[in-house]
């Protein structure tokens, strides 16, 4: 009720905990906290906090638009109403080291469990779409140590992602990988990779967790999670999976009711008032008022 029942360093350490077991950890993306509050009651691993869906839930489109105080906040929002780990899209920085510097601690006071930062020039956009211009290594590296030097919990992910694969291949996205990992990235994201190929030179190549992207409509095959774990996968994401079916349901809603001038025929696709309520735990939030209203 009302809050999470975790520590935000307590759910950091968890999250480096199964970062370092055996096993694949699995976030889907949330697009509002109540979905993040499904998201552990269908028992996933952690939340993620898309970087794409903050700025399409603001009808903006990935082009690096969005802010860091747009982010922090949906962050917080998230991250008060879940105990599991959230990690973060924090895009480029937004802005040079020293932004992403203060990024880091922004994103450690919204109660973020982790963040990647990633290798595209300004204005960035969409890691699956052409287009992309990857920054010097050097200017990267400066980025990644100016986040791990800014960090005040250890336990705080720092996660590089790099999207050089479609732009420059594998082989150099994996030596940015490793230059990345040596200015002290905790994980890497390998970003656009095609298929289990790729993801087997990335494992081969990088010592340090994985994390790969499982978003629809993009360059990468959709491989199930036992296929990842057998690639030695660490962590998957599914960004935009919850927030596309969402806004397919409305879209499909509106043109239902716009044609038949009624809802009715769609009141069997919907969450009920009964489930919404016990997701709200209305019964908890009226037993502590209760307990304080009525005392005597």
């Amino acid at each position: 009720m009302l809050h999470t029942t975790t520590t935000p360093a307590a759910r950091r350490r968890a999250f480096r905990d199964g970062l370092a077991a055996d096993g694949l950890l699995r976030l889907p993306g949330a697009p509002n906290p109540l979905a993040a509050r499904m998201i552990a009651e269908a028992g996933f691993d952690g939340v993620y906090v898309s970087g794409a869906v903050v700025s399409a839930d603001l009808a903006l489109p990935d082009v690096g638009l969005t802010t860091l105080s747009e982010v922090a906040a949906r962050t917080a929002q998230i991250a008060r109403v879940t105990d599991l780990p959230v990690l973060v899209d924090a895009d480029t920085g937004f802005g040079e080291p020293l932004s992403a510097a203060r990024t880091v601690q922004v994103l450690e006071d919204s109660g973020a469990a982790g963040a990647h930062l990633e290798d595209q020039e300004n204005p960035k956009r969409c890691g699956h779409l052409a287009g992309k211009v990857v920054r010097p290594v050097e200017d990267m590296v400066r980025t990644v140590r100016a986040a791990v030097g800014a960090r005040r919990d250890p336990d705080f992910v720092i996660c590089a992602r790099t999207d050089a694969a479609a732009v420059e291949g594998v082989a150099a996205a994996i030596d940015r990988a490793r230059a990345y990992v040596n200015a002290g990235a905790d994980m890497i994201f390998a970003e656009a990779v095609s298929g289990p190929g790729d993801i087997e030179r990335f494992r081969a190549g990088v010592e340090v967790p994985l994390l790969v992207n499982m978003t629809e409509f993009g360059r990468s095959e959709l491989l199930s999670t036992t296929t990842l774990a057998d690639l030695g996968v660490d962590v998957v994401i599914y960004p935009v999976t919850l927030f596309r079916l969402a806004m397919g349901a409305v879209a499909d809603g509106l043109r239902t009711l716009a044609a038949e001038g009624t809802q009715a025929g769609l009141v069997d696709r919907m969450q009920t008032r009964e489930e919404l309520y016990e997701l709200l735990d209305y019964d908890g939030y009226a037993a502590f008022d209760g307990s304080v209203a009525d005392f005597r």
